[in-house]
This record gives C-alpha cells, sequence and structure tokens, in this order.
C-alpha cells in the first residue's frame, strides 16, 4: 500500500483503532463478560443461514467474526476480512497463525472505497464496528452505498452491535456501566482513554433499534429485520439486498 493510497484511506478513527490493538481482545472479553462471543455467535448464524458461498467481514479487526465463520463452514466457502488498521489486521493474522486457519483471506481496505467487484460476495457481516460506521460519521452514505455495491442481489448484510433497551431502568444501567465501568477500566488497562471515551460516548447516543431499522430502509436494503439481545443492550440487524 503506497503512502499516497494510505492518506487517502486514512479516517477519524483510524487513529484510535492503530493505537488499541495490543489489549483490544482481552478487554472485549473482560468489559462485556463474555457477551461478545454470545452476540457476535448469533450474527455467525444469521449470516450462514442462507449458505452463502462468498462472505465479507467487514472491519474485521483481530479477526473474531471470520474467524468464527470458518470454523462454521465448509472449506469451499470464501472468506474475506477487510480493516483500515493495519496493527489489527496483523494480530488477525498472527491469531491465524495460532488457531491453524489459512482461509481467511484478510486485507488493508477503506470501508467506503472496498477493492471487490459489484456483486462480489454474497454475504457481509460485521460486529462491533457498525456503531463505528454510522454514529455520528460523515461517511455512512458512502459505507452503505459500498455494502450494497459488493453484495450480490438477494445478498444478505448482518450487523451485531451494541443497542438501546427499551426498558428505561435496564438502559439506565448499561448506560451508567459504560460511563463509569467501560470507560475508566478500558482507558486504564489500554493506555488509550480517548479510545474508550470514545467508546462510551457513543454507545450511550447511539441509535434505537428502530431508528437503525428505518436508516437501513432508506439506505437502500429492501427488508430489514432486528432481534434485540440480552435485554437490548445490543442488537443483530439483518438486512436484504
Amino acid at each position: 500500500m503506497t503512502e499516497t493510497t494510505e492518506k487517502k484511506t486514512f479516517r477519524p478513527l483510524q487513529k484510535i483503532f492503530t493505537a488499541v490493538p495490543h489489549r483490544y481482545d482481552l478487554l472485549n472479553r473482560l468489559l462485556t463478560l463474555r457477551f461478545d462471543e454470545r452476540w457476535r455467535k448469533i450474527a455467525v448464524e444469521k449470516i450462514l443461514d442462507k449458505k452463502p458461498g462468498r462472505i465479507l467481514d467487514l472491519c474485521t479487526g483481530t479477526g473474531d467474526l471470520a474467524f468464527r465463520l470458518a470454523k462454521n463452514t465448509h472449506h469451499s466457502v470464501e472468506i474475506h476480512g477487510l480493516d483500515f488498521s493495519k496493527p489489527m489486521l496483523q494480530l488477525a493474522n498472527e491469531k491465524a497463525e495460532r488457531l491453524k486457519i489459512s482461509r481467511v483471506q484478510f486485507q488493508f481496505g477503506d470501508a467506503a472505497e472496498m477493492p471487490y467487484e459489484n456483486g462480489f460476495f454474497d454475504a457481509v457481516g460485521t460486529a462491533f464496528a457498525f456503531r463505528n460506521l454510522t454514529y455520528r460519521n460523515p461517511d455512512t452514505k458512502k459505507f452503505f452505498k459500498e455494502i450494497l455495491r459488493v453484495l450480490r442481489p438477494g445478498g444478505r448484510f448482518v450487523a451485531v452491535e451494541t443497542s438501546q433497551p427499551d426498558n428505561s431502568l435496564w438502559k439506565k444501567l448499561f448506560h451508567l456501566q459504560m460511563r463509569y465501568i467501560t470507560q475508566p477500566i478500558g482507558g486504564w488497562l489500554s493506555g488509550e482513554k480517548e479510545a474508550y471515551k470514545y467508546l462510551a460516548d457513543s454507545a450511550i447516543n447511539f441509535y434505537k433499534p428502530k431508528e437503525m431499522k428505518q436508516i437501513l430502509l432508506d439506505a437502500g436494503f429492501s427488508k430489514v429485520k432486528y432481534t434485540q439481545l440480552t435485554g437490548g443492550v445490543a442488537a443483530v440487524w439483518v438486512c436484504k439486498k
């Protein structure tokens, strides 16, 4: 990747996700009490429901969704992972070696300018990066346009992300947990206070599941269904092109 291209693909959150990786997986497990693994498992089930032959893990990070997809599919299924953080991708490749999974094709790239042909994928999934693509992000429309472009007609986009509980008390407790547990502990253990302040702020102010459903429909998906998880602190959206 040339210097010119790297400058072109740099985005505001890129600094955060370049700095955090060394304890990223550990903090995810610790701060969600491993619920992130359960939520990711549900997303994989949704992604594989229609037996796709070629899948993209968008904003793959350290590859957790891609590896789970690989473990639950036949070797003939193609699995790709795309991310704009080279340190994240380095960790993903190291994990692939450790797990002895060679099927996932990881690539550095921009979600608004993906290096794939039109209709290349049967399914696109993203786990806990959806908020970063949509929360006060000026390029959200570009991201959705690209996701639709690389999906074949009838293909599915599946996103699992933190959400807003319907129950007011549960919602308040969730917000308190993000502000007074996740933010300080994550910032302290990672050494990246800015990253975990952003995480707490974006989770607290993120869309309600119904609001996100409408945003996805307005973006051009023909059908959108969502399922709330763990009382609504997370949700999975299944969208059809």
